[in-house]
């Protein structure tokens, strides 16, 4: 019997039996091969992502030119204009402008749909164009609102996105809107006193660079915000009352020449720039001529008197109309009688302001009205400004109608002006719509008539009121002064009786004055039936209502008791 040994045994029952070779196995080499190759893989799609992460970041800190050129554009601020007791009249406020640029729109109909639900004045084919264009960047709207502008953002629209800008606002809308003026969507002046400032430096300023994002020192303006409210708040009360179409006031200080209001109606909101398009809110106050009737008559004696050849104490015959040139100068309502120099300003007599003129004569005429700015285009601050409309030929009967105010076209500005130099001393003043000290304007000044004819003046204007055409427009306490105009309108050719433009010009108070006060208004009609429609009708008492309202805001006291009203004048 074997013997067998019992540790082999052991062995040789535990050994495992030897696996057959499967053929296509992965060898260890191999597997550690595609082990790295997958690594490799993965770590270029992460280099890959990571490259383009930063390319992307590297647009959106590297925006294109032209978003650049529209931020500098847009960036531009401007001054406050602020009234003489610094109110504001302009200042920028911060809005959002809506942009795209093309070439990092994703979707461009959802982009179209989702702008054009909120703003549906763009679904038009040229911004679908602007959206399909290759373009860096592209203007969508500007100066949206607070509103539109979160509903956009909230769109989450690539490639669409806003710029802050500045933006013109003017708190008082059309309160003082032909003295401020306007601008452009780019903040630049298009009119009035904005205007007016871009051409003292601002333009050039904006141009390069220097008021990008830069608070500016504000603007002060010689208007007083209260007083300019009064005179377009009694204007466009007076062209209900009297159905007109168009009205004027100005109110200037006779000893700086500042104009503390001026308005003209239809005016505009200068908030809204479409408005300042339409023809018949044109600036009447500079930027209009007009036939001022008889305020003229004003001028026409003040002439006579300072040239020596007529004194307050003659007196000349309006018994019968003159005959010139196939002409007929008549009165509106005749005394037909001698009138002294007094009767003819307060019946306002043409005939007899046309005799006072020729004797003076025709040259002297022509010299006079340059003398007191009335022949040249008057200069202010605002860009409207109006040159007269002469008379082609200044002969005798050119000469006596221009004596009564017709024939011959200036702005009212121009007849504000000259008035103030009737009744404050004799100096002719420019005007301006800022402030200046009473010091500046003395050394600007034009001495145009003697002090002493000033002085007559003052008293033919305040009898005016107490007698004649002009007693509507008192004011008990103020010595309100004044001479009425009714220039019949010109249609082809010819005055026409049934359509006037008719005139106040005053002052106050007269013993000491401070203050012209200018009102025109336009085709007024009858405020009832059975009355006429003469400016001491319609244009007095409103400049009546603007003086009651305004003298109190001017610091200008009532003087009430014996001795308030005299005006000492020697003959």
């Amino acid at each position: 019997m074997t013997v067998v040994d019992e540790h082999t045994s052991f062995l040789q029952i535990k050994r495992p039996r030897p696996r057959s070779r499967v053929v296509g196995s992965v060898s260890s080499s191999q597997m550690k091969s595609r082990v790295f190759f997958a690594m490799a893989a993965f770590a270029m799609i992460y280099v890959a992502m990571g490259a383009r992460l930063v390319q992307l970041a590297q647009m959106e800190e590297a925006p294109s030119s032209a978003w650049i050129s529209a931020q500098d554009t847009i960036a531009a601020s401007r001054p406050d204009l602020l009234d003489r007791n610094g109110e504001i009249l302009a200042t920028d406020i911060k809005t959002a402008s809506l942009y795209a640029e093309p070439r990092r729109i994703l979707d461009i109909d959802e982009t179209y749909e989702g702008i054009t639900r909120i703003l549906p004045e763009l679904d038009t084919p040229t911004i679908r164009r602007r959206l399909e264009s290759k373009a860096g960047f592209v203007w969508l709207k500007r100066e949206i609102t607070p509103a539109q502008a979160d509903q956009i953002h909230d769109l989450g629209l690539p490639g669409v996105g806003f710029l802050s800008e500045n933006q013109r606002f003017y708190p008082g809308g059309p309160t003082a809107g032909h003295i401020v003026g306007s601008v452009n969507v780019d903040n630049q002046g298009l009119a009035g006193v904005e205007k007016y400032i871009d051409g003292q430096g601002l333009a050039d300023l904006q141009s390069v660079g220097f008021t990008t994002d830069k608070a500016m020192e504000p603007v002060s303006l010689a208007v007083d915000l209260r007083v300019q409210h009064v005179v377009r708040d009694e204007l466009v009360k007076a062209m209900e009352r009297y159905k007109a179409i168009a009205a004027v006031g100005i109110v200037l200080d006779v000893h700086t020449g500042e104009v503390i209001a001026m308005s003209s109606l239809p005016d505009y909101d200068p908030n809204d720039r479409a408005q300042a398009l339409e023809k018949d809110r044109l600036n009447r106050a500079t930027g209009g001529v007009f036939e001022m009737g008889s305020v003229f008559k004003a001028f026409t004696t003040a002439m006579a008197l300072d040239s020596g050849r007529v004194s307050v104490n003659d007196s000349f015959d309006a018994t019968r109309p003159i005959r010139a040139a196939g002409r007929t100068i008549s009165d509106f309502h005749g005394k037909n009688r001698i009138l002294s120099v007094p009767e003819i300003f307060i019946y306002s007599s043409n005939i007899g302001t046309a005799k006072m003129m020729l004797a003076t004569g025709v040259s002297k005429q022509q010299e006079f009205l340059g003398r007191i700015g009335l022949t040249n285009r008057l200069k202010t601050e605002l860009p409207e400004n109006a040159a007269p409309l002469l008379p082609p030929r200044w002969n005798d009967l050119a000469a006596m109608t221009i004596s009564f105010g017709h024939g011959i076209s200036v702005t009212p500005m121009q007849t504000a002006v000259a008035a103030a130099a009737m009744v404050n001393g004799g100096k002719l003043i420019p005007p301006t719509f800022f402030p200046r000290e009473q010091a500046e304007a003395e050394e600007l000044g034009t001495q145009v008539i003697s002090p002493q004819v000033s002085k007559v003046m003052r008293y033919l204007f305040r009898l005016n009121v107490l007698s004649g055409s002009g007693k509507r427009s008192e004011v008990p306490g103020y010595v309100v002064g004044g001479k009425t105009g009714t220039a019949e309108k010109i249609e082809n050719g010819r005055y026409v009786s049934n359509k006037r433009r008719n005139s106040f010009l005053s002052a106050f108070p007269m013993n000491d004055p401070k203050y012209v006060v200018l009102v025109v208004i336009d085709e007024p009609k009858p405020e009832r039936k059975g009355i006429g429609a003469t400016a001491g009708l319609n244009a007095a008492p409103t400049v009546g209502a603007i003086i009651r309202r305004a003298a109190p805001m001017l610091g200008v006291l009532p003087r009430f008791g014996e001795g308030g009203e005299s005006i000492e004048i020697s003959y």
